[in-house]
C-alpha cells in the first residue's frame, strides 16, 4: 500500500509536472516549522541548515504578527500613499553606503534582477551583460539568459558573456596563484571587447558578491574592485545580487559587497527580505530611479504592499533586536572551526569556505588533483537528510556542500550539524 507521502508525490507530478525539482532522493513531506527546526507529516524533526528564505527563523513571531496585523487593516498596491513603504525604504536604504539611497520593490529576486537589467540597459544605452560561467540569477526569460550554470536561455543569447569563476582554490590551468587576479580580469576584458566589436556595448556586470552559486568562493584580492572599474570604464553598471548573501548573512556587514572596497551602482535583493513572504527589490541612487521610472513608469501590483513592507520591517527588527549579525559572526566562527577539524580527519574535504552564517565545503577525490567528488557530495546530503539535518550542494560540479542555516542558528545547533557530518563522512569515506 502506498504511503501518504508517495500519494502526495504522484499528485504533485500530475499537477505541476514530474520534472519540478525536489530535494533529496526521498522527498520530505513537511508540515510545519519553528525557528531552525522543520517537522514532517509524521512529526519527525529536522535541523534546517540550508534555507535562507526563513532568514530570521521559520514562523518568526514578529513576521507572523506583522502579516496578521497589517492584512487585517489594509493591503493595497503602491499607487496610493501609505506610510509603510516610505518608512521601510528609508530604513532599508540607510543600511547602504551613499549614493545608494532609493529603491523599487518587487515580489521575487528574479523580478528584481530583471528590473536591474532593464535599468542598466536603459541608462547605458547598451545591451551586453557580463556574468560568471556558473551563474544563476533567477528564472524569467531575461534573467534566464544570465543562467550560465544550467539555464537553457543562456546557451542561445548573444547579450550575455561569461568569465571563469574567480576561484583561488581551483584557479586556472597553468596560472600561478599570484597571477590569478590578472588572468581572470583578462577574461572580463575579452568580454568587454567582444560586446564592443559586435555593437552591443556593455550594459553591466551582474554577480553575487559572495559567488554563492559558484561555490561560495574565495576570490583573488582586488579582483572585484578592478573588475568593477573595467566595467564602468566601458560605460556599464555594476550590479550586485544580494539575494543569497544579503541581510547580514555574512555577519560583519549587512551586505556581502561591503566586505570589498566597491560600492555598486545597483543592488538586487529577495528571498530573506520577507522571511517567506514575497518581497524583493532593487536599490540604486535616486537619479537612476527617477530616470528609469520616468521612462518606464515602473509600478508593481504586489511588490511593496503595506503587508509586504510591514513584513520587511519585522525582518529588520528581528535582525537588530536579536543581534543576529553578531550571532552570525560568533556561531559562524564556531561552525567554521568544526568544519576545519573535519577537514583534518577526512580526505574527502578539499576546502572549507565560510563567511558569517554561510559555509561551503568542497569535496574532492584527490586533494592534489582536486577531482570533484560529486557522487559523494550527493550521498552525504542524503545521509544527513535521513539523520535529521538538511543541507544541499552547489558549485559547477555539485561537489560543494552548501550550508546556509537561518540566522538564529546557535552553537548548540552547530554541534548537531557537525556530529551528523562526521557520521556522514565516516560512512561515505568507507565506500570510496
Amino acid at each position: 500500500m502506498e504511503s501518504q507521502t508517495e500519494l502526495l508525490l504522484q499528485r504533485r507530478h500530475n499537477t505541476i509536472g514530474k520534472y519540478s525539482p525536489l530535494f533529496y532522493e526521498q522527498p520530505i513531506h513537511l508540515a510545519r516549522g519553528e525557528g531552525v527546526w522543520l517537522y514532517d507529516a509524521d512529526d519527525n524533526k529536522f535541523l534546517d541548515c540550508y534555507n535562507n528564505v526563513p532568514h530570521v527563523g521559520h514562523c518568526n513571531p514578529r513576521v507572523v504578527n506583522a502579516i496578521t496585523q497589517q492584512a487585517s487593516t489594509l493591503n493595497i498596491h503602491t499607487r496610493y500613499l501609505h506610510e509603510n513603504i516610505v518608512n521601510y525604504l528609508e530604513r532599508l536604504t540607510s543600511t547602504f553606503a551613499e549614493p545608494l539611497n532609493a529603491a523599487m520593490l518587487t515580489c521575487t529576486g528574479s523580478e528584481a534582477n530583471e528590473l536591474a537589467l532593464r535599468m542598466a540597459r536603459f541608462m547605458s544605452g547598451s545591451q551586453g551583460i557580463i556574468v560568471t560561467d556558473a551563474a544563476y540569477h533567477g528564472n524569467t526569460e531575461a534573467v534566464g539568459e544570465l543562467g550560465t550554470g544550467f539555464m537553457p536561455e543562456a546557451k542561445a543569447t548573444k547579450r550575455v558573456r561569461s568569465f571563469p569563476i574567480p576561484d583561488t582554490y581551483r584557479g586556472l590551468p597553468d596560472v600561478p596563484p599570484e597571477a590569478l587576479k590578472d588572468a581572470y580580469l583578462k577574461h572580463i576584458e575579452k568580454a568587454i571587447q567582444a560586446f564592443q566589436e559586435e555593437g552591443l556595448g556593455v550594459a553591466g556586470m551582474l554577480v553575487c558578491p559572495d559567488f554563492a552559486n559558484e561555490g561560495l568562493l574565495n576570490i583573488p584580492e582586488g579582483f572585484l574592485e578592478d573588475a568593477a572599474e573595467m566595467v564602468r570604464a566601458a560605460g556599464g553598471y555594476v550590479i550586485f545580487d544580494e539575494v543569497q548573501a544579503g541581510f547580514g548573512r555574512t555577519g560583519k556587514h549587512m551586505w556581502a559587497h561591503q566586505w570589498y572596497d566597491v560600492v555598486p551602482d545597483i543592488v538586487t535583493m529577495g528571498k530573506p527580505m520577507g522571511n517567506g513572504f514575497p518581497l524583493a527589490g532593487v536599490v540604486s541612487n535616486l537619479d537612476n530611479v527617477n530616470a528609469f521610472t520616468k521612462h518606464a513608469m515602473y509600478f508593481n501590483t504586489f511588490g511593496g504592499t503595506p503587508v509586504a513592507c510591514a513584513v520587511g520591517n519585522a525582518v529588520l527588527d528581528a535582525l537588530e533586536e536579536d543581534n543576529l549579525l553578531e550571532n552570525a559572526v560568533k556561531t559562524g566562527q564556531y561552525v567554521t572551526e568544526g568544519l576545519l577539524k573535519l577537514q583534518q580527519e577526512f580526505d574527502l574535504i578539499g576546502d572549507v569556505r565560510s563567511r558569517g552564517m554561510f559555509f561551503g565545503v568542497e569535496l574532492v577525490l584527490d586533494k592534489t588533483l582536486k577531482t570533484p567528488a560529486k557522487k559523494q557530495a550527493k550521498q552525504i546530503v542524503n545521509f544527513m537528510r535521513h539523520h535529521g539535518v538538511l543541507i544541499s550542494t552547489i558549485g559547477p560540479d555539485d561537489s560543494v556542500l552548501k550550508i546556509r542555516p537561518p540566522m538564529p542558528f546557535k552553537p548548540e545547533h552547530a554541534d548537531i550539524l557537525l556530529a551528523a557530518l562526521a557520521k556522514a563522512f565516516t560512512a561515505v569515506s568507507e565506500e570510496v
